[in-house]
């Protein structure tokens, strides 16, 4: 249904001078397509060359190719998104490709500022990491899966096609007489989500065909939850302190003193507990009902004690 394609488009109102981050597969074309004809002149190309495969050559070639037809400028950054020992391979190219977006809008502010990238990732992509974030136990923040708008290093990026079904990407690119590259390492199976991609999402379509509609809307809600825990978590966090005290903290629920201890260690400390830790610590928590009473706990990258009448966080690295 080339419809939905066409409405996203039309519903997509981003500031502009615009950029399109330009993969060379179906999605990103089909998004760099469809805004260059919206706003001639107020679009270019963002594309990353992450060095990781021999095609990766080819990809280029075909976004200077597509960008020289549209008449829309190709800015190309060469990243080293090389994982290191226990990282996820996706994550590493992840955070190389954001960070290089980030430096190709920087990049361009003596010709015209770019600060607003927009983002090819569709209805499947999303149905792909609400399934992600259910195989790993994550909690509502996970499940709101990936945002339609947020700010990022002065940057908004914007995903205006996560209600579109890839197949009907690749139809209206069809349509179009338009032509696109294929990723080899989306058909290797290796990764989980090329698995769920290749196998889950077919038996989805065939059990529940609306399934991209309403995962979108569990996660919309889980969005909403997400917020309403950080702006409460905020409060609680004003009314413990910073560090937090214990006697505060013990007169909250449980439930509250996991939210703010979440929020506490990643807003001040740059680290996540699992739930493991979290659960140790709010055992510890609840027992410390004396001065002598000791919490000494590895929570995140670094371990949390207490001292006195509140509770310290210490990277291991730097203790």
């Amino acid at each position: 249904m080339t419809q939905l394609f066409d409405a996203a488009i039309a519903a997509f109102s981003p500031g502009l001078p615009l950029a399109v981050a330009l993969s060379g597969g179906a999605d990103s074309t089909a998004l760099l397509v469809a805004c260059a004809r919206r706003w001639p002149g107020q679009v270019r190309a963002l594309h990353v060359h992450h060095g990781l495969q021999a095609a990766a050559d080819g990809f280029v070639r075909h976004c200077e190719q597509l960008c020289a037809g549209l008449r829309v400028p190709l800015q190309v950054a060469h990243v080293d998104a090389r994982h290191a020992q226990g990282e996820s391979p996706e994550d590493a190219a992840r955070r190389a490709r954001y960070k290089a977006f980030e430096d190709l809008a920087q990049a361009s502010q003596s010709l015209s500022a770019i600060k607003n990238i927009a983002l090819a990732q569709h209805a499947d992509d999303q149905a792909e990491t609400l399934l992600l974030a259910l195989s790993r136990g994550a909690g509502v923040a996970g499940l709101a899966a990936m945002p339609a708008r947020w700010q990022q290093g002065g940057i908004t990026f914007h995903r205006p096609l996560l209600a579109v079904a890839g197949a009907d990407i690749r139809a209206w690119l069809q349509a179009q007489g338009v032509g696109w590259t294929e990723d080899p390492s989306n058909q290797d199976e290796r990764y989980t989500r090329n698995r769920i991609r290749h196998r889950l999402l077919p038996m989805l379509e065939q059990v529940f065909p609306q399934f991209r509609d309403t995962f979108a809307r569990s996660s919309r809600h889980a969005a909403q939850a997400a917020q309403l825990l950080q702006e409460l978590a905020e409060e609680d966090l004003t009314a413990v302190g910073v560090p937090p005290a214990l006697a505060a903290l013990r007169g909250l629920s449980a439930a509250r003193q996991a939210n703010v201890l979440r929020h506490w260690l990643r807003q001040h400390h740059a680290t996540t507990p699992t739930a493991a830790q979290l659960q140790a610590l709010l055992v510890q928590i609840a027992a410390c009902t004396t001065r002598g009473h000791r919490i000494d706990l590895k929570v995140g990258g670094g371990f949390v004690r207490r001292e006195g009448a509140l509770l310290h966080w210490y990277n291991f690295r730097l203790s």
